[in-house]
């Protein structure tokens, strides 16, 4: 096989990761809110039911990251924007008018971000200096919003499964207070060696 092609292949199977990625999300979006309208109506054992289905979905979704992962090791992390690739790529899924910014692209601006605030800071804080960090390079279809959350542009919430995939890393503290990012000292190691 041409290593144009093999490089092709390698870029389109990581664009179907982050496409599955995303639908997972907005799977586990909806089923958040179910959950809330089920407890609002104080349904407790339906609500308890979807606590558990979002757990279930959401290490389902652990998994599929850390098969995607392993496949970057394998292929070589292709550039998922290569032009060539925008032109010939299949029809993969709902993002037709682009492909969201891939979730290792908030690493940096995450950590740094975190770094500028001394340390730890609350969530809005973190995602508004990532912003301003990442304004010219987020895509179009990171402003969409979410389907399943209409108030909630596309890259807000990568940006918060990319600190989810930081936490699994090692990268940022897992036991932060609730709300509250922080980073870890690998996460500065990390940092400093980008």
């Amino acid at each position: 096989m041409p290593i144009a092609e093999t490089t092709s292949n390698a870029t389109s199977v990581s664009a179907a990761f982050e496409m599955l990625l995303e639908e997972i999300e907005a799977d586990i979006d909806v089923v958040n809110h179910q959950g809330s309208r089920a407890f609002e109506r104080r349904d407790y054992d339906a609500a308890r039911d979807v606590l558990e289905r979002v757990a279930k979905i959401t290490a389902f979704r652990e998994k599929l990251d850390t098969l995607r992962r392993e496949w970057h090791q394998i292929a070589g992390s292709p550039d998922v924007d290569d032009e060539e690739t925008q032109t010939h790529r299949r029809d993969l899924g709902r993002l037709q008018r682009g492909q969201r910014t891939p979730e290792q692209e908030y690493y940096v601006p995450i950590l740094r971000a975190l770094d500028d605030l001394g340390g730890s800071a609350p969530l809005g804080d973190v995602l508004d200096r990532v912003h301003e960090m990442m304004r010219d390079i987020l895509r179009d279809v990171d402003f969409q919003p979410l389907a399943s959350d209409p108030a909630l542009p596309r890259w807000r919430n990568a940006a918060q499964w990319a600190r989810n995939s930081m936490c699994r890393e090692g990268l940022l503290k897992n036991d932060s207070p609730r709300g509250i990012w922080e980073i870890s000292e690998a996460g500065r190691r990390y940092l400093m060696e980008t």
